[in-house]
């Protein structure tokens, strides 16, 4: 999995950086702090195609299952979270309600990122508290604009 925290990737990442630039990037002290967007998501190409998307402008923090998405919630306090909503342990659905439920969370813009495009799945996720849905496959388009939106940008 290609997320922050992963060492291996941001080793990776820092050796790129450095050889395409003669040293590592590092962001301007006037650039302010970087949003930060929750991905989660059962399947690690989902992972793997939303954090290219999105690593470049934001940092991307990655959980596998609703449940480890509520943990990671209240530990990383996102600013946006993209949520699939069939995975195991907990459902999107649920982990949504979850953090809806939760005074630190509760704020927390969330998009659910799907497969399940049918009129009930969408209405179940809206009535979950979620603000936003896509459905996969994605437009990186609409799914960056999306994005933008919920985040004020």
């Amino acid at each position: 999995m290609l997320c922050q925290g992963d060492a291996m990737h941001n080793e990776a990442e820092a050796r790129m950086e450095g050889a395409t630039s003669g040293q590592a990037r590092s962001k301007p002290e006037w650039a302010g702090a970087r949003k930060k967007v929750l991905l989660v998501d059962d399947s690690n190409t989902v992972l793997l195609m939303e954090r290219t998307l999105l690593s470049r402008s934001y940092d991307v923090v990655c959980a596998k299952d609703g449940h480890e998405g509520v943990e990671k919630a209240l530990a990383e306090k996102p600013d946006l979270i993209l949520m699939d909503v069939v995975m195991p342990r907990m459902d999107g659905i649920e982990a949504v309600r979850r953090l809806r439920s939760d005074p630190e969370t509760r704020h927390i813009p969330v998009i659910m990122v799907t497969t399940r495009g049918e009129l009930g799945s969408v209405e179940n996720c809206y009535e979950s508290g979620c603000n936003d849905y896509v459905t996969k496959p994605f437009s990186a388009v609409e799914l960056l604009a999306k994005v933008k939106s919920c985040l004020g940008d």
